[in-house]
């Protein structure tokens, strides 16, 4: 696994051997950011990594100019192979690791007045459920800047709902196995 482009383009990223993690393969990561760079700069944006795993779509952000990346993991072993990739390309600014579960996360982030122009949600295929429950959480929540795109990677065995609250799904991109699920605010969409 490696990054795809930008500033650290190139640059090999650690993961776990075998099946023990699903990172999101190089591939559809250079389609999602082709996707988004299609949209408008990455530059200066401020991501959220849900179900962050290897790290290796927020440091794909990090490559591509985005200014600051909140990693949230709650697996011990994801946690510190996030560190490691970070240490690896010698990131020590702009990126913040959050040892936690998703739900709590958003909570804790939410006291803090943080706003994200970005957020990516990538639990285990097997999790279905945690889907609807961050989605749900995210459009009742004022961490979404108001034009902000929420990115759901999920397996193309089952679909998500079009509309969480107010996130209204305009994109739905299938590639292999994995389908991307593109969200906007309705106010934003329309």
């Amino acid at each position: 696994m490696r990054v795809v482009a930008g500033k650290y383009r190139s640059r090999q990223l650690a993961t776990f051997p075998g099946a023990a993690l699903r990172p999101t393969s190089d591939r559809l990561r250079e389609t999602l950011f082709d996707v988004l760079a299609a949209q408008g700069s990455l530059a200066g944006t401020r991501w959220l990594d849900l179900f962050a795993g290897t790290g290796a779509v927020g440091i794909e952000a990090l490559s591509r100019g985005a200014k600051e990346i909140y990693f949230v993991e709650a697996a011990r072993g994801p946690v510190a192979l996030i560190r490691k990739n970070l240490k690896s390309l010698e990131i020590s600014r702009g990126a913040e690791v959050i040892a936690a579960k998703a739900i709590h996360a958003l909570h804790r982030l939410s006291g803090q007045g943080l706003r994200f122009d970005f957020c990516f949600v990538d639990p285990p295929y097997d999790m279905e459920d945690q889907y609807a429950l961050v989605l749900d959480e995210l459009s009742g929540s004022s961490l979404l800047a108001p034009s902000a795109t929420v990115i759901a990677e999920h397996s193309k065995h089952f679909d998500l709902a079009g509309q969480f609250g107010d996130l209204h799904r305009y994109r739905r991109l299938q590639q292999g196995d994995a389908v991307l699920s593109f969200y906007q605010s309705t106010a934003a969409v329309t």
